[in-house]
């Protein structure tokens, strides 16, 4: 069996802080921005919901029921975590169903902030940004103005863009998962959890890649062969690399050993993709209360807040999380 490392290399040399990380649900929050607003017409009700300590999929299934619908007439842009307060989009196909009363779905743990129409379903990845506003609680280092230097440098600098460890499930047992799929032919009847574990073998290559590239010292650096704007590393599929020269041969030794996974994603019928290596906070800002530090900061759909966390500070992490895309 496999070992899954989640440990990937630190862009900026070793941690030398450590913090408290989610003591409580209000010390992680995230706030999804779609990017525009409902229409006011159409087939499906978009919901904003604001819940504390429940998770993405658990809500939704809440909404159907209330709704009158199947499952999979709710959709939501990415699994929120669940030990935190969240706002977040749900949309509901209700064609000519009369709406209920969504205050009903109000409880001490979800609040519907408003309802409106519009024309289509809400997809994965559809929004805009999340906003953060996360705690760490009573910080601990020996040096303060070198901690204060390197949160500088994170900001200015940007981080290694590593997919987030809930990505691979408790323990990476997604993986293990993908590993059953991909090399030992395991079938999957529900094709959205057999699209989860695909979807954690990708983002566990991409992250192979760029620890290499990360430790050769050149993840912020154009290399010869780079066709995008941006420096980028592979999410795996079918097709041709969409690079070629020093790059190409850089990302297909960084994953000389994962042959086997490469070619099941590439027969699972994914395309090739490309993932930009460097992650950058939008409008970050940092706050000293006490010993407690608050950031607050913007990202991209698909980029992870553990990724700027974790270049950081040692987390106490005192609850685990769900699965959860940024």
């Amino acid at each position: 069996m496999r070992d899954f490392s989640l440990e990937f290399p630190l862009a900026y040399g070793s941690l030398t802080a450590s913090a408290i990380f989610r003591a409580q649900p209000e010390d992680f929050q995230v706030d999804e921005d779609l990017g525009y607003l409902p229409s006011g017409f159409g087939e499906h009700v978009f919901l904003h919901v604001c819940k504390r300590g429940e998770n993405t999929a658990w809500v939704a299934g809440k909404i159907a029921e209330l709704a009158g619908v199947n499952i999979n007439d709710v959709g939501y842009c990415g699994r929120k975590d669940r030990h935190a307060v969240t706002a977040q989009w749900f949309s509901v196909y209700l064609p000519k169903a009369p709406e209920p009363d969504w205050s009903l779905i109000n409880s001490s743990t979800i609040q519907v902030l408003s309802a409106s129409r519009h024309q289509h379903k809400l997809r994965r990845g559809e929004h805009q940004q999340n906003h953060f506003v996360i705690r760490l609680r009573d910080v601990q280092t020996s040096d303060h103005q070198q901690l204060q230097q390197r949160i500088a440098t994170v900001f200015e600098k940007g981080v290694p863009n590593y997919f987030g460890e809930q990505r691979f499930g408790l323990g990476g047992n997604n993986l293990h998962e993908a590993e059953a799929i991909l090399v030992q032919g395991k079938r999957y009847k529900d094709k959205q959890k057999r699209g989860l574990m695909l979807s954690a073998a990708r983002a566990y290559l991409f992250n192979l890649v760029l620890a290499a590239r990360v430790q050769a010292n050149n993840w912020t650096i154009m290399m010869d062969g780079e066709v995008h704007e941006r420096v980028s590393g592979p999410l795996w599929g079918r097709g041709r690399s969409l690079v070629s020269g020093e790059q190409r041969e850089f990302e297909e030794a960084a994953l000389a050993d994962w042959e086997n996974w490469c070619d099941g994603l590439e027969h699972a019928g994914l395309l090739q993709e490309r993932r930009p290596l460097q992650l950058f906070a939008r409008n970050p800002h940092y706050e000293w209360d006490d010993n407690d530090l608050v950031l607050r900061f913007s990202l991209d759909a698909g980029e992870f807040a553990t990724s700027i966390l974790h270049e950081l500070f040692t987390l106490q992490t005192q609850q685990t999380n769900d699965e959860s895309t940024a």
